[in-house]
């Protein structure tokens, strides 16, 4: 299930911060690196498993590979908490209805 790949991918606080500065604007691995305290080839590793997980894609622009968010990789995350969309309300208007119950 690509979904697990997703959400194991984002399960390191390092990759979910490069994920993170990504969803601001592409940029190569220089430029994510600043502000994160890992190395070049730490930095690399990361971009792979988030590339893996479908939610990052690169870009050869001369010496450089430029990175960005997949949007089809995010589109997956959201196909996923869709299916729980619906679930959430109906279950906070039980949750009201409990309450209301409770405090009568």
């Amino acid at each position: 299930m690509i979904e697990n790949n997703i959400f194991k991918a984002l399960a390191d606080p390092t990759r979910r911060a490069i994920f993170e500065k990504l969803a601001t604007g592409g940029m190569n691995a220089s430029a994510l690196r600043a502000g994160i305290d890992i190395s070049q080839s730490a930095m690399s590793q990361h971009l792979a498993v988030l590339r893996g997980a479908g939610l990052v894609r690169e870009e050869r622009r001369g010496r450089f590979v430029h990175y960005e968010v997949d949007p089809d990789g995010l589109a997956l995350i959201a196909r996923w908490l869709a299916k729980y969309r619906a679930y959430w309300p109906a279950r906070v208007d039980d949750l009201k209805i409990l309450l209301k119950d409770m405090d009568q």
